[in-house]
This record gives structure tokens, C-alpha cells and sequence, in this order.
């Protein structure tokens, strides 16, 4: 039960991010892009389809790959010092 609560919260987070980016893109004061990269990273944890895309972007723009494999790795960092129970 949890587990899919907690699922339907990814998705819905991931495809909101993606509504606001699309908005982004046509409104000067939404950032389009970054809003579209949070969505589409929340939504490849919880979808094949949308994985399987960034890494053909991954493999198609080697700076991007980059720039994404370090804000992984930061945000698992920063989630692990804020689940820590000391």
C-alpha cells in the first residue's frame, strides 16, 4: 500500500513538473527546461519509457550526461544526509 502511494506521489510530482515546463516554455517567467528535466527525472524512476529517453539523450549529449550524472549523485548525497537518524 505504501509502496504505491508513494508511486501515484512520483508520478503525479513528475507529470506536474512536466505541465509547468511545457507552460515554461511558452510563459518568460517559468524556467520550461529545468522544470521539464525535474519532470522527466521523477518520472524515469517510476517509467520505463521515460528512462529508456534520457539515456538516448545521455548517449546523444555526452555534456548533458555529465552535468546529469553529478546532479544524481548530489541529490543522493543530500538525501542521504537528510535520512540519516543519528
Amino acid at each position: 500500500m505504501a509502496y504505491s502511494l508513494k508511486r501515484y506521489i512520483v508520478l503525479g510530482l513528475g507529470w506536474f513538473f512536466v505541465v509547468l515546463g511545457v507552460l515554461g516554455i511558452f510563459l518568460p517567467v517559468l524556467q520550461g527546461i529545468l522544470f521539464l528535466l525535474i519532470g522527466f527525472i521523477l518520472l524515469s524512476r517510476e517509467s520505463a519509457w521515460v528512462q529508456r529517453q534520457l539515456e538516448k539523450l545521455k548517449s546523444r549529449c555526452p555534456k548533458f550526461a555529465e552535468k546529469y550524472d553529478e546532479a544524481e549523485f548530489r541529490a543522493e548525497r543530500l538525501w542521504q544526509k537528510i535520512t540519516r537518524r543519528t
